[in-house]
């Protein structure tokens, strides 16, 4: 329990680190950024959207966050896809969930964040992404076509929701955790899953999943990176600092380097859809 809590610390403070860098690409960005509210029922989400600069319509991304909420580096998720020719929308699902009513930004910290997220309903998270994905494929800019990654917390969620909408063009998850066998033979797209060869409590259950989804007919494409620890999307792209041990610089560019190959991995597979 204790290394658990550690982990998580750590996860939360170099997810901090990173704020004032990912904040600072966004606000340099040429990109067409906006702030979106998508209604369904009683509940209004809201959303961060990043727009390419292309002449045709394009395909969209649903982005799912992280456990600790929609951060700056969240956001600058949705930049990097759009440079790449992509419309990237992100909803906060933490919408409403803070006090008087706000979303990631009002719940007072990280730790509060990630308390919530973890408590958020799937009924009420899955109802989201599919307002969500009904708003972005409507869109005039979008082509009809929509697909779905997560990180974390999200990329468990990016899993179940191919579950859920079949719709879907394909799945990406990085370092998230599988859905159920039953819920394996709704799914209706291809599954690509990125994962950290140091993050054994997600990685171990890889092994498991490709044979369930083999079973069912499904298509799923995991590749685990050496040396590579859970979260390295985001801890990949932190600003170098001097390293307080050997283990920690190779950590770090263990991370860096997978990043950097899942980053082209993932454009190269939409590129194709």
């Amino acid at each position: 329990m204790k290394s658990i809590l550690l982990s998580l610390s750590l996860l939360i403070a170099s997810s901090a680190a990173a704020q004032e860098w990912a904040k600072s690409k966004i606000e340099s960005s040429p990109r067409h950024h906006e702030w979106v509210k998508v209604k369904h029922g009683d509940r209004e989400v809201n959303c961060y959207v990043t727009y390419p600069e292309v002449k045709d319509k394009a395909t969209a991304v649903i982005v799912i966050h992280e456990i600790f909420g929609l951060t700056d580096w969240a956001r600058s998720v949705t930049d990097e896809l759009a440079k790449s020719g992509y419309i990237a929308i992100e909803p906060d699902l933490l919408s409403g969930m803070a006090p008087g009513g706000g979303g990631t930004a009002e719940m007072g910290g990280q730790d509060n964040a990630t308390r919530a997220v973890g408590k958020l309903p799937q009924d009420q998270v899955t109802a989201d992404l599919d307002a969500v994905a009904k708003y972005v494929s409507a869109l005039p800019s979008c082509n009809g076509k929509i697909v779905v990654g997560g990180f974390c917390w999200g990329g468990g969620q990016s899993f179940h929701y191919a579950t859920q909408n079949k719709d879907l063009k394909a799945a990406f998850v990085f370092y998230g955790t599988p859905p159920s066998e039953a819920e394996m033979a709704k799914i209706n797209c291809p599954v690509y899953g990125f994962y950290g060869g140091n993050d054994y409590r997600v990685t171990s259950t890889v092994p498991k999943a490709t044979e369930q989804m083999k079973a069912a007919n499904k298509t799923y494409e995991p590749v685990t990176y050496d040396g590579a620890g859970h979260g390295f999307m985001r801890a990949g792209e932190q600003p170098e600092k001097p390293a307080a041990s050997q283990k920690d610089h190779d950590d770090a560019v263990a991370n860096k380097k997978a990043r950097d190959e899942a980053w082209t991995r993932w454009k190269e597979i939409l590129k194709k859809i």
